[in-house]
């Protein structure tokens, strides 16, 4: 699905507007929380379900199965952070948003969606045992669960063999722990022609990765409360090495341009043409490459921290249920049943007939969230395709997923990642130095979290 993404600080004042006051639920007076049941009726109204493809369709029969007495209306236009504060104002109020899980605490210190843990409760769904802990922290705000999540695709370092093999460079070099010998490593994969690049040895994929590699070094986007860190030492560590990585391989000007010339998504993209040797990428992006799977040898390894320990950053879109929601109780009752374990599989097996249609096709499993249905789905669909090098890159990103850490849930959640690929661009670019692109960027970040959290 394509979601949309961004906080303009216009936004975040339009917001308060519609709010009236802060809090994060702390005063109850704001909002008289509903009495959730498991028998909701009436109309439902859904927003953002945006772009549903067989793995959604499935979710939602088996979603609109168990609400029998509810009639289900849904928008599937896609969330608009300009739109949702508007038909709040306006009156015209949903009863269930998918939207970003960045976006979830924005709006909770605000009051403009509810607390779900009675939902939960009600269900009798754990959210600490249902979703992997990181997934949970994302939408954990204040000390209350504030959305229902969904997916968490990893990110691992994919590789491509034939060019390792080619060089003579063994995979077990490519290693984001130590990173005197990933320099090394990318420089003698890397080529070029009249001072351009033709073939990066490492695509850090530092616009795109940057919180991976923050968190890697030790460093956070923001506290415990929300509060955004982007000034903290150790992101800048992570910073300096990504320009010593970039300048390596011709500097960031020319790997940014070389890298936005790829095929990514067709017949001769980067692992086809041999122009990177590894790429930092998320899982869904084996599914990209499978149609290739003849035209590429695959590989994957994990992306570690500098103590050496493999691990993940979560992300991924949820459910919220507006403050003014008409019709909550049948709102919890949906977005529960779309992430159970048995929706998944239902999922799992309409993905798994999907494939079937297409000779060779490779199943590379479903990651969403919970690690029950992730195990479910992985024990009776993701089968052996023939194809070894898939099959470890598949396994890699499955011994991952249990390895998550939570950028944390900010009311800033959107603008500290915003501001923190314009302060990873103009370092890389040399404009600035590391600290000083992460002051500016802590500078605006802040002014966007006392405008929403005061």
């Amino acid at each position: 699905m394509k979601r949309r993404h961004g906080l303009a600080l216009g936004m975040v004042a339009a917001m308060l507007a519609v709010a009236g006051c802060g809090g994060g639920g702390d005063d109850q007076s704001s909002q008289q929380q509903p009495a959730f049941t498991k028998n909701p009726k009436g109309e439902l109204k859904a927003w953002g379900f945006d772009n549903a493809d067989d793995v959604g369709k499935a979710r939602l029969d088996h979603a609109k199965a168990a609400l029998s007495g509810v009639t289900i209306t849904l928008d599937a236009t896609g969330f608009d952070a300009q739109k949702f504060t508007t038909r709040l104002a306006s009156g015209d109020v949903p009863d269930v948003v998918q939207m970003d899980r960045q976006l979830v605490a924005t709006y909770a210190a605000q009051d403009l969606i509810m607390p779900l843990d009675d939902c939960f409760s009600t269900w009798g769904m754990d959210p600490t045992k249902q979703f992997y802990p990181a997934v949970t922290a994302d939408v954990k705000y204040q000390n209350k669960i504030w959305a229902v999540p969904q997916f968490f695709q990893p990110a691992a370092v994919m590789l491509n063999k034939r060019v390792l093999d080619k060089v003579g460079v063994d995979p077990a070099t490519i290693d984001t722990s130590k990173p005197d010998q990933l320099l090394t490593t990318a420089k003698k994969l890397s080529t070029e022609d009249g001072g351009k690049p033709t073939r990066l040895g490492f695509d850090a994929v530092p616009t795109g990765q940057g919180p991976l590699w923050l968190l890697s070094y030790g460093g956070r986007l923001s506290d415990e409360t929300g509060k955004p860190t982007l000034d903290d030492p150790n992101n800048a560590k992570a910073i300096a090495f990504l320009k010593q990585l970039s300048d390596a391989q011709g500097g960031f000007a020319q790997v940014k341009s070389f890298s936005d010339s790829f095929d990514f998504f067709g017949k001769n993209n980067q692992f086809v043409k041999d122009q990177v040797a590894a790429q930092v990428n998320a899982q869904w992006y084996v599914n990209v490459l499978s149609p290739y799977a003849k035209s590429v040898d695959l590989g994957a390894v994990p992306f570690k921290d500098q103590q050496g320990q493999p691990f993940a950053v979560t992300g991924g879109t949820s459910f919220v249920i507006p403050a003014k929601a008409k019709n909550p109780d049948a709102g919890c009752a949906w977005m529960i049943n779309l992430v159970t374990d048995e929706a998944w599989l239902a999922a799992g097996q309409a993905r798994a007939a999907t494939l079937k249609k297409t000779p060779g096709s490779i199943n590379t499993g479903l990651f969403t969230g919970s690690p029950s249905a992730d195990a479910a789905i992985k024990a009776k669909y993701v089968t052996s395709s023939g194809n070894a090098g898939f099959d470890q890159t598949i396994q890699t990103f499955y011994d991952v997923v249990a390895h998550g850490k939570s950028l944390g849930a900010s009311p800033a959640g959107q603008t500290i990642q915003s501001e923190l690929n314009n302060a990873v661009t103009s370092a890389l670019l040399g404009q600035k130095t590391p600290e000083q692109a992460l002051a500016d960027a802590q500078a605006a970040a802040m002014r966007a979290y006392q405008k929403v959290a005061g």
